[in-house]
């Protein structure tokens, strides 16, 4: 008879809470699938009448004709001497990370492109002003569907114990803000932009590094 009456008398007040808990996460969760998916427009500069709402992707330059004197700057920045990089020499040099990224396992081989659940392409960086913007591509395949969204942040670079680490103050994945989502953003930033780890001979002299910054089109790399 009393279980009788419980079912008759509906859903306690905890089920009626954790229902609308899940409505609200779930609603949460599609508006930010669908912000992601949002098209990001990419310009050469922003437009004088742009909207608010829109959101812009700027990629930044490459000088393909810089290899010899990137080559030079990184073998002085490996002897501890402080270096200057154009927009265009860091391009090319993120660019060739991508290219030389091993398997994780002696032996193995890399998936193909198909095979790859989450593939996220080479790193772009645009400096201007005192700020620097990374961004890549990602691309999402799920059951035979392919989803590519541009992912931006744009910030400086600040000590973070005895070395330098890029911080961002505005963080796009796709047209979805990821800024007020501290735990989100913090893995997803590593997960989708900085996912890339730097080579070995560059870990050392990075980590002696006094400063780091940007001015115009260039970055400072200074050691004490």
């Amino acid at each position: 008879m009393s279980a009788k009456k419980k079912n008759l008398s509906g859903p306690s007040t905890v089920e009626v809470a954790l229902a609308a808990v899940l409505s609200v996460i779930l609603g949460c969760a599609l508006g930010a699938a669908l912000l992601v998916l949002k098209p990001v427009q990419t310009v050469k500069s922003i437009p004088k009448d742009a909207a608010s709402s829109t959101i812009f992707y700027i990629e930044g330059s490459r000088d393909f004709n810089a290899s010899a004197d990137l080559e030079a700057k990184r073998k002085s920045f490996i002897d501890g001497e402080s270096v200057d990089l154009s927009e265009g020499e860091l391009n090319v040099f993120l660019s060739s990370l991508k290219k030389s990224a091993a398997p994780a396992k002696p032996g193995d081989k890399a998936p193909p492109a198909d095979a790859k659940a989450v593939d996220v392409s080479a790193l772009n960086a645009r400096l201007f002003g005192t700020k620097i913007q990374l961004g890549d591509t990602v691309t999402i395949s799920l059951f035979g569907a392919s989803y590519s969204f541009i992912v931006q942040a744009t910030g400086g670079f600040v000590k973070d114990g005895s070395t330098f680490v890029f911080e961002p103050e505005q963080f796009y994945v796709g047209g979805c803000p990821m800024d007020r989502l501290i735990v989100v953003k913090d893995i997803l930033l590593k997960k989708l932009l900085l996912a890339q780890a730097p080579p070995d001979d560059l870990v050392a002299p990075w980590g002696k590094l006094s400063d780091v910054s940007v001015t115009g089109t260039t970055l400072h790399l200074k050691m004490p």
